[in-house]
């Protein structure tokens, strides 16, 4: 496993990130331990969830199912990098949502039960809130860090120049801030590179792409289709309906170097400057391995230069719409 720093701050993490979503409405729980176990094993010591994950409301089901692994014991929670986030509604009740003190702190409280633990490592704000000031937010995660509930704080889905408020705001309170943005990146959605790869990077960032494979459409998702083996559907059909020809293309460059695509969007992520590392989303111990195969692979310039190509990305702002 190759390992790297977590933005400015000296925590190690691995470079590939094991995504829980998927534990308790797709994959049951008797499945989920053994895809930690595994994960484990090959090295990956960097988990994010949410308390929202398992869809139903105020439950925190993979927070839970987390938790009753981590309660195994072995050395466990010792071992991993514990990443969750709030924002989400828990409740019916206003005060249950969003980044009040108020929730910060209730929400922080609920997480821990659920994942049976006294501490996160890396909490996130799942979304920005536009209603509440950073001075509130941050005495509230200052709070929490000075008792011990948390070690590290991030975002997710900030534009760029939240992030520069959020930096600003904790700087003038001599507050460490945020160590990492975790947002929707892959080649074929690049929008961050405009203004929240640049602010990351500048303020010491670490950005964790969520969605590398763009929902299967890098994954691969044309040969599939021709072997029987996968049905896209809903909004998944509509985005390969209207990329088919960047996929078709993709696929054959992908075949030309002899690469799982798969593989080659998770590589692609791992070039990327800044990028700690992608968030996969196992189903089953077998996509897992699978996945480790990025890790070996290594995207030469022509190869980086044709993918640019096939999946045109974005210069910084203002330079990409302006001289």
């Amino acid at each position: 496993m190759q390992y790297t720093h977590l933005g400015r701050s000296g925590l190690s993490v691995s470079r590939l990130v094991l995504g829980t979503m998927n534990f308790g409405p797709v994959t049951p729980e008797d499945e989920s331990h053994p895809i930690m176990d595994r994960a484990l094993e090959h090295g990956i010591n960097f988990f994010d969830t949410a308390n929202v994950y398992g869809w139903k409301q105020g439950e925190g089901i993979t927070e839970q199912i987390v938790g009753r692994w981590f309660a195994q014991g072995g050395g466990r929670r010792e071992k991993v990098v514990i990443a969750t986030k709030l924002f989400g509604s828990m409740s019916e009740w206003p005060n249950d949502t969003f980044l009040s003190a108020r929730n910060i702190r209730h929400a922080c409280d609920g997480s821990l039960r659920r994942l049976q633990t006294d501490y996160i490592d890396l909490y996130q704000m799942h979304h920005v809130d536009r209603s509440t000031p950073w001075d509130e937010i941050w005495e509230a995660m200052e709070t929490l860090r000075s008792q011990g509930k948390i070690l590290y704080v991030g975002s997710s889905n900030f534009a760029g120049w939240h992030l520069a408020a959020a930096q600003e705001a904790a700087r003038q309170r001599h507050f460490f801030g945020l160590v990492s943005e975790q947002s929707l990146y892959n080649l074929s959605a690049r929008s961050v590179e405009l203004e929240v790869l640049p602010a990351a990077k500048h303020y010491g960032l670490g950005v964790i792409p969520w969605s590398p494979l763009h929902g299967g459409l890098l994954g691969g998702v044309l040969r599939k289709e021709a072997e029987g083996q996968r049905r896209l559907q809903g909004r998944a059909k509509e985005q390969l309906d209207a990329n088919r020809e960047q996929v078709q293309a993709y696929e054959d460059l992908c075949a030309d170097i002899g690469a799982e695509p798969a593989h080659v969007a998770l590589a692609w992520l791992l070039a990327q400057d800044g990028v700690t590392g992608p968030i996969i989303g196992p189903r089953t111990i077998e996509q897992l391995d699978s996945a480790l195969g990025a890790l070996d692979l290594t995207l030469d310039d022509k190869t980086l230069a044709r993918l640019d190509e096939i999946w045109p990305g974005h210069k910084t702002a203002p330079e990409d719409y302006a001289w």
